[in-house]
């Protein structure tokens, strides 16, 4: 049987090799290579190394040799590896990116790792790693709609206008309704959060009913004007612009930014305005909830509130939100909207852009 090449340290080649095989930042590879050069010093055959580290006989027998020839050097990097690239892994990822871009697969929507893989003749694995370093994620997708109003810029000059320069003596509202929320009670109480558990509620629930919110967000402090009523219908609207009436100063003007839903625009809408001219309606561009800021504050109220909340009847999830406006009233934070009329048109532009390209394709 050979033996191994014995293997002599100086005082400062075993202080290094030490110091590598316990450094925390240190790569795993040279951790282990200074092991087998510290074992070998030892004494220790290429086998008994191997049982010891858990590893095969073959790279004991390698790292001994490197070490005799390069000593520290010759353990530290890895040799150059000579031979061609990998032209059909490259050619195969060119090809996972083309398909995942252009196609899409004949029975659904989307394609997945396993689907792909199956239809180039490749694996799931490499799949994963391709999309992984492309940034590419099919099985995700984000909701938009790029408006069609005439007036588009127009109107966006003016509601953004409104946030980042309000007038005087006025006080500039965001309004809207959370039309149809509903009072959902689950059928079981959900496990509480655990240590290494996530909270849970049940998939099936009992409908008690819905209400409306009709909520008005002041620009300037954050602070909420809000009412629940059961339907949607100009009328509601009428009684909440009257309460935007009473909790607000009077001397001051009031700018209200809404969409263009048809309840805000009734004939009797228009009557009452006549006779309150310190309100002024400013209508957001079609297809574009994103410009009113009261939806943010509906996302976190869903979000906070209603999403895993349990609420027993109407009259429980009306207290409940009224509960919630009181909180955020009693330490208001404003929305501040940052982004400028011309940054916002670039980028429409931009989405028209590709949206037309795909289209002519």
């Amino acid at each position: 049987m050979a033996t191994a090449d014995p293997i002599t340290l100086t005082d400062e080649e075993r202080t290094i090799l030490i110091r590598w095989s316990h450094g925390r930042s240190t790569e795993a590879r040279l951790v282990e290579r200074a092991k087998i050069i510290l074992l070998a010093a030892e004494g220790k055959t290429n086998t008994a190394i191997a049982e010891e580290l858990n590893t095969e006989r073959h790279k004991i027998g390698r790292w001994r040799e490197r070490f005799i020839e390069g000593r520290l050097k010759g353990i530290e990097k890895d040799r150059h590896r000579s031979g061609r690239k990998p032209i059909k892994r490259n050619e195969m990822a060119l090809l996972i990116i083309e398909k995942t871009l252009q196609e899409k697969p004949a029975n659904a929507t989307h394609w997945t790792t396993r689907t792909l893989a199956k239809e180039l003749g490749t694996n799931h694995e490499m799949v994963h790693r391709v999309w992984q370093a492309n940034g590419l994620k099919p099985h995700l997708t984000e909701a938009f709609k790029l408006s069609r109003d005439k007036r588009f810029a127009e109107k966006l000059i003016d509601v953004v206008g409104l946030y980042m320069n309000p007038p005087i003596n006025a006080m500039v509202l965001s309004v809207d309704e959370k039309s149809q929320i509903q009072a959902l009670d689950r059928t079981q109480p959900g496990l509480p959060l655990w240590r290494g558990r996530c909270g849970t509620y049940t998939h099936d629930y009992k409908r008690n009913g819905t209400t409306t919110l009709f909520a008005a967000m002041e620009m300037a402090e954050g602070k909420i004007i809000a009412s629940c009523m059961p339907r949607h219908r100009n009328g509601e609207w009428l009684q909440f612009l009257k309460q935007i009436d009473r909790e607000t100063p009077p001397n001051l003007d009031l700018h209200l930014i809404v969409d263009n839903y048809s309840t805000h625009k009734h004939p009797n809408v228009k009557e009452w305005l006549k006779a309150h001219p310190r309100f002024h309606i400013h209508f957001t561009p079609t297809s574009s909830s994103w410009l009113n800021l009261i939806e943010r504050w509906f996302r976190d109220l869903t979000e906070k509130l209603i999403r895993r909340g349990a609420f027993h009847s109407v009259p429980d999830l009306i207290d409940a939100i009224m509960k919630y406006v009181g909180a955020q009233n009693e330490n208001p934070k404003p929305f501040i909207w940052t982004a400028g009329v011309q940054e916002i048109l670039a980028k429409v532009e931009r989405a028209r852009s590709v949206m037309q390209s795909v289209q002519n394709k």
